[in-house]
């Protein structure tokens, strides 16, 4: 997938980064308002993030600090966390533990609601490019099953098929299958399935007339020339993906999904999601008080890295520079031998005397994501940068730990049918 209300120069700067259009510099937002302080500069131009293309110059990837100054949302800190334990009573996510959801708007919000038992519900999408998840999809998915079962809460997926067919050189028939492939990987991962609603944007607008409203009342509500300063659309850019940005913020409200909350239209919504989906939400957030509905709340995770780098994300258009979920064991073993960046040294005379670097050494980094308990976590990080540990012993690590993941994933993966998918795919009532 997966932000107005601020002049468009400084979105130009701070999203966008590198792009200086001084015909977008020159416009001025009409009827916004202006939801965060901008900072006085965008610092971190070596960083690129848009909802499609990230990179950074640093082997270290993305500053997020930076970001989150750059975008204007909230980190996740200690309180926070705290607070979070306090409402639930359960230990937070190890996601949220090690700082890899790390940005947050109005999770408070959220929080309050919870204690208050009055109803919210979640939000998150996929893309379908490919035949299956690769590892770095799998992240919001894990955040939101985790959010879906602490919180009891109903969750709505969007498959933008309809996205992939603007962006990508794909058929709107292979789009749509795609989603229909995707959507058993995303089933896989165990969510709740009396309170999960899959959809496909090709299929389920045409049924749903409330749906098609709400991205009527979006696109009326957003000028081209904020959708320029937001997104970096050119003058040659078609007219699909300028309408686009509706789509993916028409889910954010209740009322788009009439059989699902019963007609309500004033149920907050979650929505997980990594954070160059953030623009998005941002216009959405913006939109949201002009049509009557409530902004919705955000969760952003950082990236999920390429085998060969934090430099960029892992991408399902590079098969080398991915583990999918489909991946065999021997698969895995080969692709993280081969290509996964080292933070070790040139010799192992040096490497005993060194260390190993594990803020760049993309092993180390995957185990931060899947490895959950702390404590092995801790002494792999101690023995790899005291030179103790050597870099094939740190793969071999994550590779047991990856082969048995997919292998989990796969056999629940064989479990989902048609029918299975078919009623995931079925709109019906969620609310308790």
């Amino acid at each position: 997938m997966m932000k107005i209300g601020l002049d468009v120069e400084w979105m130009v700067l701070t999203l966008l980064g590198t792009m200086t259009d001084s015909n977008c510099v020159s416009e001025k937002m009409e009827n916004t308002t202006i939801e965060d302080k901008p900072p006085a500069a965008a610092d971190a131009a070596e960083d690129f993030v848009d909802p499609w293309n990230v990179t950074s110059q640093s082997q270290t990837g993305i500053d997020y600090n930076k970001l989150i100054s750059r975008f204007g949302s909230s980190k996740i800190d200690e309180t926070l966390l705290a607070r979070i334990e306090k409402v639930t009573g359960k230990p937070v996510h190890h996601f949220l533990r090690r700082g890899i959801f790390f940005s947050h708007r109005d999770l408070h919000t959220i929080l309050s609601l919870y204690e208050q038992k009055k109803p919210f519900f979640l939000y998150t999408g996929r893309g379908p490019s490919s035949e299956a998840l690769h590892l770095g999809h799998l992240v919001p998915f894990i955040m939101t099953k985790w959010l879906q079962d602490t919180f009891d809460a109903p969750l709505v997926i969007q498959l933008t098929d309809d996205e992939k067919f603007l962006w990508k050189d794909l058929t709107l028939e292979e789009a749509n299958r795609l989603a229909h492939e995707n959507a058993k990987d995303i089933i896989a991962c165990g969510f709740n399935p009396d309170k999960t609603f899959i959809f496909s944007d090709l299929d389920y607008i045409g049924q749903c007339p409330q749906f098609y409203h709400n991205m009527m009342r979006i696109q009326r509500s957003v000028t081209y020339n904020q959708i320029k300063g937001i997104f970096g659309f050119g003058d040659s850019d078609h007219i699909g993906k300028i309408a686009f940005p509706a789509v993916q913020a028409a889910p954010s409200f209740s009322s788009s999904f009439p059989v699902l909350f019963g007609g309500r239209a004033d149920l907050p919504c979650l929505i997980p999601c990594a954070i160059d989906q953030d623009p998005y939400f941002r216009m959405t957030r913006d939109v949201a008080p002009r049509l009557g509905y409530q902004k919705p709340a955000l969760l952003h995770s950082s990236f999920f890295p390429a085998l060969q780098g934090a430099m960029t994300k892992m991408s399902a258009s590079d098969p080398n520079s991915s583990i999918f979920v489909t991946d065999t064991a021997k698969q895995i073993k080969t692709k993280i031998n081969k290509h996964a960046f080292s933070g070790g040294r040139d010799t192992v005379e040096e490497h005993r005397r060194l260390g190993g670097d594990c803020s760049v050494d993309i092993s180390y980094q995957y185990l931060t994501f899947f490895l959950e308990d702390d404590a092995r976590l801790e002494k792999v990080r101690a023995d790899y940068s005291s030179g103790e540990l050597l870099t094939g012993f740190l793969k071999k690590e994550l590779i047991e730990l990856l082969q048995k993941l997919m292998a989990e994933q796969q056999e629940r993966r064989k479990a989902v049918t048609d029918e299975v998918l078919k009623h995931f795919m079925t709109p019906r009532p969620m609310l308790s």
